[in-house]
Formats: C-alpha cells, structure tokens, sequence
C-alpha cells in the first residue's frame, strides 16, 4: 500500500509547478490523470535538448525536462475549447478527489470548469489553483514564470556576489517550491474533508510561495527593518558560514554555534582567532565578516580542499565539497539512500530519475508508471474511468476533442 492509494487527482498543469505538484502525489500513490492538448501536449515536451525516444508531433523526442516531474502519471489528451472536452473534465471531477489546474485566473471560470462549477458536480473535490499572483489583488492577471518572480519576489535581490549582477538561482526553486506548498495544502484540505465532508478552493501564487520563502531574511527586514544585500556564498546571521577556497578547489565551511567555532579555532591551531576581540561571538563575527573572511581564506589556501575537509569531518564540523552533478551522483550516498531511480519508458528504454527524498517504514514510495507518451492513457481512462464506447471515442476523435 502507498500513503495517497485510493486517490484520484485530475491534472490539468503544464510547465513546473503545477507538474512538480502533482507528481509528488502521484509519488505518493495517487492516480494521476495529466490532461494535455491533443496536439502539443505539456510545452515542457519541447523544452530541450536533451530528448530521448522517438520523435512524435513537434517534437524530436521526449524532453528530460517533462521526464523529471511527470513520472507516476496517465495522459490524457482533450481539446478544452470544445463542449465535449469541456464534459470530459467535469465528468473526471465528478469521480476525483483533487483538482490541480495552472490557468491564468478566470481562465477555467469562463468555460464552465472553475471552482463554482465543478463543486457542484463534486461537493468533495479540492480544487487547487496554481497562478502567477494569485486570485486577488491588482496582479492577479498577469503572466508567471519562476525567473519573473525570483527577480520580483526578491531573491535574485538577495543572490549573487556581493559586488555583482543578481543571480537566478541554479533550479527553478519558485516553481518547485510552489509545487511542494501545493501538494501540502492538498493533504491538509484532504485532512478537513474527512472532519467536514466537503472539498474546498485552495489559491497559491507564485508570488505566495516566493515570499514564504524569504523566511530569516524577511524576518531580518519585518523584525530589524534590515533591508538585505548579496552576500554571495555568505550568511546574512551567521559567520563562518560559506565557501573558501583552498589551494585546489572551493569548499563549504560552516560554524554555527560558539563550540563549532571552538573547534574550528582548534583545529587551526589558532587560538588567537578564538580570542579576537572582533570574533568573540556570532554577532562580532557577522559585524566584522569581510576581515574574518580574510584570515581564513588565507589559511585555507595552504593546502588542498580534501585535506582540510578531513580534518573538519574527524573533528565534527559540517563541512563539505563543492561537486559537479555528476559528483552529485557518484556520491556515496546517494546509492544506499535510493537517490537515483528507474523505469522502463515506451520509446526511450530505461530511463532515470532522482530518487524520492523521504523514505517510509511501511508505505513506500514507487515509480508505478513512467513518465507518459502524449495521449498514451486516452482510451484507457474514457473507456474505463468514465464508460465510453469506441464509437463514442472514434467521434470525439473525429470532432478534434480528444
């Protein structure tokens, strides 16, 4: 048994967040049905190089960029323009537990297949809506990609060397993490339904998820009236707590508390640095970071990277190097934490995926499914989801519905 068994989401997001959202449910357990546009699909499909299979539509293969969040999922193909494909979706939400859709708002209200309309076909359906800025408030129509709100939302503000341009973090954390409160809200409503017996209407933004993410450096702004600069690899509230470089390569460095910073002075053998008047405590060690940088960077490059990382791994300060992705994976680590997963994809062989990052004692986690071809469930779920007949099916076809 997995945790989400049972469950029905019915999946009507392209791109990330959404996606990211829904394959963390799928993960779980849940049956997910992704509906896509008959002829392009989810435009994550195209979003490459690399691709992998065979070429299908416009596309030269699958992307492994709509590889990674759409495992554990079925596809579905409907033209949502048409009243037939209108009725398909609001007969899978009569039969589905959750709804997840990414649609600028007002989009799904004007086709009969917003909030309004389908909890009267399904008074238990959660209905999760995922949007740039949310459904009130003078933004709420405009357009969301993670970029626009990392630099919006302020964390390109907030990353990047402390002298140069703002830096896009490396993974489209906005979106992912608005996926990841996504999938918690759902649980949560899904938890309410069982004390209330009914669904309800979840909005989450981009914009929303951006700024709960700001956590300490908000709360240095709300708290302090502290407006935060780039630091580049530093820590607004902490110190030692960045990369260094040693003689052969950068790495990351981290004292948080007084005894790791004891013990760092130990190990350097520099009890004078322990007894700075500029280093006695965190708060002298933030106020005069630049200079603290300074002697250790110094020390530091006396001597390679692993020299250094064995010395803090043996002494217990967190510590570690700086790796390429492909170190990321040969890490070993990652083998014994079932961190790289697979399965076995239609056209493009055995294909691999990161693996999932908690782990149960009872109700594992699985890759049921590989990601999906566009429309490769169609039949399957109009037959035997919702009873549709061949002949029913072969019209919708014809009528450019499905």
């Amino acid at each position: 048994m997995q945790p989400l068994e049972g469950l029905r989401v019915v999946d009507l997001t392209r791109a990330l967040a959404g996606p990211y959202c829904t394959m963390m449910l799928g993960d779980l357990g849940a049956d997910v049905i992704k509906v896509e546009h008959p002829d392009r699909g989810d435009e994550s499909r195209g979003w490459g190089p690399p691709f992998v299979g065979r070429p299908y539509g416009p596309y030269p293969g699958e992307s492994a960029y709509f590889l990674s969040v759409n495992r554990n999922k079925r596809s579905l193909t409907v033209n949502l323009k048409t009243p037939d494909g209108q009725e398909i979706v609001r007969q899978l939400a009569a039969v589905s537990d959750v709804l997840v859709e990414n649609f600028r708002p007002g989009t799904l209200d004007g086709i009969g297949l917003g909030y309004d309309s389908l909890q009267m076909v399904n008074s238990r359906l959660i209905y999760c809506s995922i949007s740039g800025y949310g459904h009130t408030g003078p933004c709420a129509h405009q357009p969301g990609y993670d970029v626009i709100l990392q630099g919006e939302g302020g964390l390109m503000g907030i990353t990047g060397p402390e002298e140069g341009p703002p830096s896009r973090v490396g993974i489209p954390i906005v979106d992912i993490t608005t996926g990841m409160f996504a999938a918690t809200a759902i649980l949560a409503a899904l938890r309410a339904r069982d004390v209330l017996g009914n669904g309800q209407f979840i909005d989450l933004s981009l914009l929303d998820a951006e700024v709960a993410l700001l956590t300490n450096v908000a709360s240095n702004y709300l708290v302090g009236g502290e407006g935060h600069r780039r630091l580049g690899n530093a820590h607004p509230n902490i110190a030692p707590y960045e990369a260094f470089p040693a003689r052969d390569r950068w790495f990351v460095l981290a004292a948080g508390n007084e005894h790791q910073w004891a013990t760092l002075c130990t190990v350097l053998e520099r009890p004078d640095l322990k007894d700075d008047p500029r280093f006695l405590c965190n708060e002298l060690r933030v106020t005069h970071r630049k200079a603290l940088y300074d002697i250790l960077s110094q020390i530091f490059q006396s001597r390679d990277a692993e020299e250094w990382l064995a010395e803090f791994r043996k002494a217990g300060l967190p510590c570690g190097p700086i790796n390429s992705i492909p170190d990321v994976f040969a890490h070993p680590q990652v083998g014994p934490r079932e961190l790289i997963l697979e399965a076995e994809h239609p056209t493009a062989g055995r294909v691999r995926f990161p693996g999932f990052p908690y782990k149960f004692s009872q109700t594992r986690a699985a890759v049921r499914r590989p990601p999906p071809l566009l429309g490769q469930h169609t039949e399957e779920i109009l037959r035997d989801l919702l009873g549709y007949s061949s002949q029913e099916i072969s019209a919708l076809r014809e009528q450019k519905a499905i």
